[in-house]
């Protein structure tokens, strides 16, 4: 995969887990762990004696697993990282050492920042995607927005003080490609062949990652006039109707079609943190894309989608929050 091709994943996939392994033999149990949990990508850290195996490990296992290298201090433990099969390397600070001989051989490198002097040297090595960290320490969500304005080019791997408790707050913010933890794969947790947790609390993870929130339920009616007199039924209960051209909506929360929509009965609309990773997200639980259904934003990027597969009679969509 090209570097531009590993920051997409990373983008789609939204998380990125940082792996501490004590004991490489454990590698190959973790990996498929963490596939099933729905994340197959991982930030092995350098530091334990057995990260360069662990990497070797993985990466002949599950060769469609990206693994990466982190806490690389410098180009020597590159090298290594790499010549076990690692596609990215990661550092928690930044060295212009190692950043250069990752550009020269073409290996995709997020050194890590927390200033805007890093940040702005980082830019002119030619960086376009830096590891915030510590991320809660330094500043967190709002630094990160602050940070947007100078630097609007720049994308953030978020690293340090992440957990399920904040993790939405990251995945809105718009120059966050990925975050990055360890509560998914906790070194206790792999000490002890906790495979089945491990996997559960990656699944957790993903799944929260999307933000879903249920924004409405959508019914097909049969003409313009079929949906005002359903208006009127549902204003009995005290909710409030108003008009759009295509349907009314009674207190936002139920949309009443003037005809037959997508849908047997109607659908189903949920709102998402992120749209992409949303559409990833979807294909990966083996739904189908309607692409007929897209709508975009200003930028052209898709905010709206529906999926071509029913629940119980009703479309799916999903729009940007």
């Amino acid at each position: 995969m090209t570097e531009s091709e590993i920051f997409e994943f990373f983008h789609n996939l939204g998380i990125v887990p940082v792996v501490k392994i004590d004991d490489a033999a454990k590698a190959e149990k973790l990996a498929e762990a963490m596939i099933k949990g729905g994340i197959p990508c991982a930030e092995v850290t350098f530091r334990t004696d057995a990260a360069e195996e662990a990497i070797r490990r993985m990466t002949t296992a599950f060769p469609e697993m990206i693994v990466g290298a982190g806490t690389v201090l410098n180009k020597e433990t590159a090298e290594r990282a790499v010549k076990a099969g690692a596609k990215f390397i990661v550092s928690p600070g930044l060295d212009e050492g190692t950043v250069r001989w990752c550009q020269e051989n073409g290996i995709p490198v997020t050194p890590g920042v927390s200033s805007a002097s890093e940040i702005q040297k980082g830019v002119n090595l030619g960086l376009k995607v830096l590891k915030f960290f510590p991320a809660e320490s330094s500043g967190g969500v709002k630094m990160l927005k602050d940070l947007g304005g100078p630097f609007p080019q720049v994308k953030f791997m978020t690293t340090g003080g992440i957990n399920t408790a904040n993790l939405e707050e990251y995945a809105r913010a718009k120059n966050v490609l990925a975050v990055g933890g360890s509560w998914m794969v906790k070194a206790d947790l792999i000490n002890e062949d906790k495979w089945d947790e491990i996997e559960a609390l990656c699944r957790e993870a993903v799944t929260k990652l999307q933000g879903f929130e249920l924004a409405h339920f959508g019914i097909n009616a049969k003409c313009k006039d079929c949906a005002e007199a359903m208006t009127k039924k549902f204003g009995a209960f005290g909710m409030i109707p108003s008009a759009t051209s295509k349907s009314f909506f009674m207190d936002k929360s139920i949309e009443i079609m003037n005809e037959n929509g997508r849908g047997t009965h109607g659908h189903i609309g949920y709102k998402v943190n992120n749209v992409q990773r949303a559409m990833n997200y979807v294909k990966n639980l083996g739904y189908t894309i309607a692409e007929d259904s897209y709508t975009y934003d200003a930028s052209g990027k898709v905010k709206f989608f529906y999926v071509n597969e029913e629940i119980g009679g009703f479309a799916i969509h999903f729009m940007a929050k």
